[in-house]
């Protein structure tokens, strides 16, 4: 096995709605489906967003497309209208979670 990150193996698009944010991941090849859905877990998700993230992640398993989708409570400071993040919308979200390392 060796480490790699998500970028290699997936890409990914983020997306938003008020105060949650979403990330969807799509695998290149179907054979690392069954590697990434064990390691990158919502608890995994969330740590590695922190402190961003402030409520629940929640997975979506799409393993006939071969990828996950990743919602994201209490995400965006308040959203677009009121955050004054310079990333309200959280579409730079995908590029951090394509950082993760997993085994393959």
């Amino acid at each position: 096995m060796s480490k790699i990150t998500l970028r290699e193996i997936a890409h990914a698009r983020a997306g938003d709605k008020g105060n949650r944010s979403n990330v969807s991941l799509w695998l290149y090849d179907e054979k690392h489906y069954e590697a990434v859905a064990s390691q990158l877990t919502p608890a995994r998700v969330r740590e590695a967003l922190a402190p961003l993230v402030k409520g629940e992640v929640m997975r979506y398993d799409l393993p006939y497309l071969q990828g996950f989708n990743f919602v994201m409570d209490q995400a965006l400071e308040g959203g677009v209208n009121e955050s004054l993040n310079l990333d309200g919308h959280g579409k730079s979200w995908s590029f951090l979670l394509l950082g993760l390392e997993v085994e393959i």
